[in-house]
């Protein structure tokens, strides 16, 4: 056996007769080599007892091979069994593969349970599955299987109210230290936050980013990197925050609050109505036009942190009520959306007549960003979603600037 197929010039064929087992396939058939050297040529005529043809190419009939190794008792049960004796079993590899597919499945199991309860999921987790991200960060199904188990556990507490980084990973892992930047777990954790917020799902790895995309779901690294702009609170004499308000109050320029402060103002910060938008640039040009005469105003700044969070509650535990305006986009109803529930608004210039009046205006003026995104419905006016799904016109905050400062001129 050895000498007619075990040999270094018949290697070729037994490797490509037992991949053809390998992947499933019977014995039949011809297998050809590419200019086959004269060694190779002269293996093959002692294998079968005859000439193997000229040229440059050698083809071998494995039904032949078959039958000669069958006829001259070399091996009684043929060619299958002949490639067992001389290199040991053969690999099963459509089982293989089932039962690698099984074991993935089952890894990813309790986190899909976990997105198919919550839908805005679905995209981040086919993403997953097309970059092979899970793969790539876990050694095999068993060690993904542990890390996306905590990953779904952690997903059940996203969006948070405000929670530490360390304390998240304290409750979700059992180690304070899962979710620091380089662990495993980490960077899942970062792409599940983002897809909270909508795609993309990956940033461009900066720490300002990283901490941007966990304050968009309530989880701050830290509570100096927590921060909330506003303008025109009233403020207090009698707390150190309450202070600072009012001293920027009365100078007319915006404030900048951190979650350490706000954490350690443990009294409702009284007001009746306060406004709410999306960008910096409202606060900026309301500072600049109205100064210290500007009434109650908070910028989220995209999906809002944990200080924009505990301001907020403090705000609504003294009583306040809220009017809410923010971008014309899918990402900007999902934040007006998720302040929606937490305190209530009303709408400010932010329902479906005055997108209608933004996107009716002249042509030289109508907003030529398209809306792209997957549609949100709008509970505070549900037709301002159906007309954004209609016209697929994407406003910005800054172009209806003017009408937002007169507003809040006359305090309306």
């Amino acid at each position: 056996m050895t000498r007619l197929l075990g040999g270094q010039d018949t290697a070729w064929l037994v490797e490509r007769a037992r991949r053809r087992l390998e992947l499933g396939r019977p014995l039949t058939g011809s297998i050809t080599l590419t200019a086959a050297s004269p060694e190779q040529r002269r293996a093959v005529e002692r294998l079968l007892g005859r000439r193997a043809g000229t040229g440059t190419s050698l083809s071998v009939s494995l039904h032949e091979v078959d039958r000669v190794l069958r006829r001259s008792g070399t091996s009684p049960d043929g060619l299958e069994a002949a490639l067992v004796l001389l290199r040991g079993p053969v690999r099963d590899l459509a089982r293989e593969g089932a039962e690698r597919a099984a074991a993935w499945r089952d890894a990813h199991a309790g986190l899909d349970v976990v997105v198919a309860e919550r839908p805005e999921l679905s995209g981040w987790r086919a993403w997953l599955d097309a970059t092979g991200l899970v793969r790539r960060i876990a050694a095999g199904p068993g060690d993904a299987g542990i890390i996306l188990d905590r990953l779904a556990a952690l997903l059940r507490l996203l969006p948070s109210p405000g929670i530490p980084i360390g304390r998240l990973a304290a409750e979700t892992c059992g180690d304070a230290h899962a979710l620091d930047d380089g662990e495993p777990l980490a960077a899942l954790a970062l792409s599940a936050a983002r897809a909270l917020s909508g795609p993309p799902y990956a940033g461009d790895g900066t720490a300002d980013a990283r901490r941007r995309a966990w304050a968009s779901v309530g989880v701050h690294l830290d509570e100096l990197s927590s921060l909330v702009l506003c303008l025109g609170l009233t403020g207090d004499d009698h707390t150190a925050t309450g202070r600072a308000l009012a001293t920027a109050r009365a100078a007319g320029e915006p404030c900048v609050l951190t979650l350490r402060q706000l954490r350690r103002h443990e009294t409702p910060i009284v007001e009746d109505v306060v406004r709410i938008c999306e960008n910096p640039i409202v606060v900026a040009a309301a500072a600049d036009e109205l100064g210290p005469r500007c009434p109650p105003l908070i910028c989220v700044n995209g999906r809002p942190s944990a200080a924009v969070w505990r301001l907020l509650d403090l705000l609504a535990a003294g009583g306040a009520r809220f009017a809410y305006h923010g971008d014309f986009d899918w990402g900007g109803i999902g934040i007006a959306s998720a302040v929606y529930e937490r305190v209530g608004w009303r709408p400010w210039r932010y329902d479906a007549a005055a997108y209608e009046a933004v996107t009716s205006c002249d042509d030289a003026t109508t907003p030529s960003s398209p809306l792209t995104g997957r549609a949100r419905p709008t509970p505070w006016d549900p037709a301002l979603s159906a007309a954004m799904a209609r016209r697929a016109v994407r406003v910005e905050e800054e172009l209806v600037l003017g009408d937002l400062l007169t507003d809040l001129t006359t305090n309306r």
